[in-house]
């Protein structure tokens, strides 16, 4: 009883075609779509920029830790010798 029959809704359709006129209308549903589909690019782009920046973030090779805990070992290893020589 409230609610919108099929025949209000004809009638405001056939009011705004009326009204704009259909290339305004098709102008406007291809603009509206062009912005829903920039829309959705943006949205995709983003979140493949943060997977790429998540994947980079903890990004680290153990060779290079390994090598450098070798390399304080050593330097500390000389400096032992270098007091002993003193």
């Amino acid at each position: 009883m409230g609610g919108i029959s099929i025949w209000q809704l004809l009638i405001i359709a056939l009011i705004i075609v009326l009204l704009f006129g259909t290339k305004k209308l098709r102008t406007l549903g291809g603009d509206l779509g062009s912005a829903v589909k920039g829309f959705k690019k943006a949205i995709s782009d983003d979140e493949q920029a943060q997977a790429a920046k998540k994947d980079n973030d903890a990004d680290f090779d153990q060779k290079q830790l390994s090598e450098k805990q070798g390399e304080q070992v050593q330097s500390g290893q000389k400096d032992q010798k270098d007091k002993e020589q003193a």
